[in-house]
C-alpha cells in the first residue's frame, strides 16, 4: 500500500534508536523526508533522506529547535512524531518519590511532547494542515502501576491533552492521534538497565524471569517489535488515515483484556 508519504517533512523525537529509529526509517522507506532528532544521533549516520539533529528534548527550547530545523531546512513540516521519552522503575514506593522525580518524568514524556506540538501546529497551520503522532503507553490507562506511577501519569496527560487538541485543530486540518504500545522489545525493557532487568536485581528473580511474566500476560506470546509500532504511526501520519484524529490505537499483543 502507497502510504502517500512521498516528500513529506516529519519530524521524529527521540529518533535514535529503539521505537524512534524505526519510525524513522519506516518514514523514510515510504519516501518521507526526516527531521530527526536526538540526544545521540550516531546511528542515524548515512541515512538517506534524514536530518539529524543532536539536542536535548527535556530542555525547554529543545522541540522548538528541532521543529524551526526542519522549517529551516525543508520549508515547513507535515507530520510530527512525539516518540521521546523514558521511565524510570519506582520499586521503593510512592513516598520515596519527590516532586522532582515526577517533575522529570514529566518534562520529557509530557512536556517535550507538548512544546513540540506547539510548535509544529503554528507552522502546519501556515501550510493549510498537518498530522500529530504521539507514542503513549498502555501505562496510561491498562492496570496503572505504582512501579512506574509518574510515567504513567505523564502518558495519560499526553492522552488527555491529544483527544482535547483533536477538537480545535481538526477544523484547521491537523489531526492529532496516538498508539499506545503494551511492551516492547527495546532497551526500555530488555536492555542491562531496562524494567524487566531492574526489576529482576531488585527482586532477586533475575531478568529472565521478569520478561517470562510479562510475555505471559500476552496472547501472542511476544513482545512487540518496534518496526510493528513503526507501522502502525506511519499508517495514521498518512493520508490513507485521514479521517482518524483525537483516537488512540493500542498494540499490545492482547494485553489489555477489556473492550
Amino acid at each position: 500500500m502507497d502510504l502517500q508519504l512521498t516528500d513529506k517533512v516529519a519530524v521524529v523525537t527521540g529518533a535514535g534508536k529503539g521505537i524512534g529509529l524505526a519510525v524513522t526509517q519506516t518514514l523514510v522507506e515510504e519516501g518521507a523526508l526526516v527531521v530527526a532528532g536526538s540526544r545521540r544521533v550516531e546511528s542515524l549516520a548515512g541515512l538517506e533522506r534524514v536530518s539529524a539533529v543532536a539536542l536535548d528534548l527535556a530542555e525547554p527550547d529543545g522541540p522548538a529547535r528541532l521543529v524551526a530545523h526542519a522549517v529551516e531546512r525543508f520549508g515547513g513540516i507535515d507530520v510530527l512524531v512525539n516518540n521521546v521519552g523514558g521511565v524510570h522503575t519506582r520499586l521503593d514506593g510512592f513516598l520515596s518519590l519527590s516532586d522532582d522525580d515526577f517533575e522529570a518524568s514529566l518534562q520529557l514524556n509530557f512536556f517535550a511532547a507538548l512544546r513540540a506540538t506547539r510548535a509544529a501546529v503554528g507552522e502546519m497551520t501556515k501550510r493549510g494542515g498537518g498530522v500529530i503522532v504521539n507514542v503513549a503507553s498502555v501505562n496510561a490507562f491498562f492496570q496503572p502501576d505504582g512501579v512506574v506511577i509518574d510515567y504513567g501519569a505523564a502518558k495519560a496527560a499526553l492522552l488527555n491533552v491529544a483527544k482535547s487538541l483533536s477538537q480545535e485543530l481538526g477544523p484547521q486540518g491537523i489531526r492529532i492521534t496516538s498508539v499506545s504500545p503494551g511492551p516492547v522489545a527495546t532497551d526500555l525493557w530488555l536492555g542491562e538497565d531496562g524494567v524487566a532487568a531492574t526489576i529482576g536485581r531488585t527482586t532477586g528473580s533475575g531478568a529472565e524471569a521478569i520478561r517470562a511474566q510479562a510475555v505471559a500476560g500476552m496472547p501472542t506470546g511476544r513482545f512487540t517489535t518496534p518496526e510493528e509500532v513503526a507501522a502502525i504511526v506511519a499508517f495514521l501520519a498518512s493520508p490513507r488515515a485521514g479521517n482518524v484524529t483525537g483516537s488512540s490505537w493500542v498494540i499490545d499483543g492482547g494485553l489489555v483484556k477489556t473492550t
